[in-house]
């Protein structure tokens, strides 16, 4: 590792570290006032984010950058709106810090509180998502915490755009300027230096592929979030409403398949196969969706024999893998071996079996006829999130404002003494 990058790296987050302690105690007042700010300048710098993020686009397109991955890093006006949209939601949202958790009052008089606490400094390395740089910085300023950024060398013009504009916005209101940093590199040695440095930073979240996420929590001294993959499933049971079955399965594989909770595999139950499947089948295929199947699904017109590797693949893309399954019991074993952990759904108008699916699939975001997109911070009324946790610990789902936070105990007495 170049030990240069290292010392500013270290620098850098010690200084996050430091203005971590002030921002802590801002108050709400004051936070909202920094996100109302930034907001406004997203929409006013609207010019300036595109033409960096046009370079930043023409530069990934000569590299033969995926499409999938271009939808990705793509930012256009209406992104910008929607971006300062959700810092607005977030501002909307009660501030976490400070609420008390539970409190009680033990026989010996003394008073115990429990209390929501900022973390400290929250290290973010993500890929080709330039709205993480807005959504992740306003998440962290409205939980207390100082923000150490490190994008992708894709978005590399458009991150160092937006923080700029973000920073300059919220040190405008009394946010301390040190609080929302980004790291002057956007290579695998400024990455190795920051999942280092255990001394400044309380928390990693990286976003991205899995050889990202690989090299950050094998090697990581500091704890470690992750926003996992998603290889997410779609069941449709014996009984389905076909018109709920095909909505739903195009809207979760169609409307945006470069996300983590597009569908990726889609399961129909045996009573189905002759009735409803070719209907689900055709319909995928005029969306443009290339079907891989199983023996029973490459009966039909179009569809290319799936291989054992496609029931684990997350596309990001207009592709999907079909299985005809003889049972509910088949459908849950197939996703808790192939899934992420991610966001399953389940079609069916049988309220049992829409029980023992929500009861047994081991997922962190479960549907009852209702399509995965719908994992997202923003539809979870979050205003955002700083990505989506398919771990079990500390928190799970879309990560927002109680996701990063912890808490302490305030225990208030008379002069106690233990006897």
């Amino acid at each position: 590792m170049d030990n240069n990058i290292k010392i500013a790296v270290e620098k850098i987050a010690e200084e996050a570290k430091v203005a971590s302690r002030e921002l802590g105690t801002l108050s709400t007042q004051i936070k909202d006032k920094a996100l109302a700010a930034i907001a406004q300048a997203l929409i006013d710098n609207t010019a300036e984010i595109l033409a960096a993020n046009e370079v930043d686009m023409e530069n990934a397109r000569k590299n033969g950058t995926s499409e999938s991955l271009l939808d990705r890093l793509m930012v256009d006006e209406s992104r910008v709106r929607a971006i300062a949209g959700s810092v607005l939601d977030i501002m909307a949202l009660a501030d976490p810090v400070g609420e008390i958790v539970k409190g009680w009052k033990n026989p010996n008089g003394l008073l115990i509180n429990q209390v929501r606490v900022p973390l400290g400094v929250i290290g973010v390395i993500y890929e080709a998502r330039p709205n993480v740089t807005v959504d992740a910085t306003a998440l962290a300023l409205k939980s207390g915490n100082a923000i150490v950024l490190r994008g992708g060398s894709l978005a590399q013009e458009t991150n160092q755009t937006m923080t700029k504009i973000v920073r300059d916005a919220a040190t405008k209101t009394g946010i301390p300027e040190n609080a929302i940093k980004a790291l002057p590199r956007a290579d695998r040695d400024s990455a190795n230096a920051l999942i280092g440095i255990d001394k400044y930073i309380d928390l990693l979240v990286p976003r991205g592929g899995e050889q990202l996420i690989k090299n950050v929590t094998e090697n990581a001294k500091v704890p470690v979030l992750w926003a996992g993959a998603g290889n997410c499933h779609i069941y449709v049971h014996s009984d389905a409403d076909f018109d709920d079955a095909e909505n739903i399965t195009i809207n979760a594989k169609v409307q945006r398949p470069s996300v983590c909770n597009a569908a990726e595999t889609l399961l129909v139950h045996r009573e189905l196969e002759e009735s409803l499947l070719p209907r689900l089948v055709a319909s995928l295929r005029e969306k443009g969706v290339t079907v891989y199947g199983c023996s029973s699904t490459q009966k039909l017109p179009g569809v290319e024999a799936a291989s054992e590797d496609d029931w684990s693949t997350e596309y990001l893309d207009l592709k999907i893998a079909v299985k005809v399954v003889d049972s509910l019991s088949e459908a849950i074993s197939h996703i808790n071996r192939y899934s992420t952990l991610h966001s399953e759904a389940i079609i069916t108008k049988d309220y049992d079996a829409a029980k023992t699916f929500c009861e047994q699939i081991d997922s962190a975001a479960v549907y009852v006829n209702a399509s995965t997109r719908f994992t997202d911070g923003g539809e979870f009324m979050m205003g955002a999130e700083i990505g989506i946790s398919t771990q079990k610990l500390h928190a799970r789902g879309p990560m927002g404002l109680t996701s990063l936070t912890s808490t302490k105990y305030v225990i208030q007495g008379s002069g106690h003494i233990r006897p």
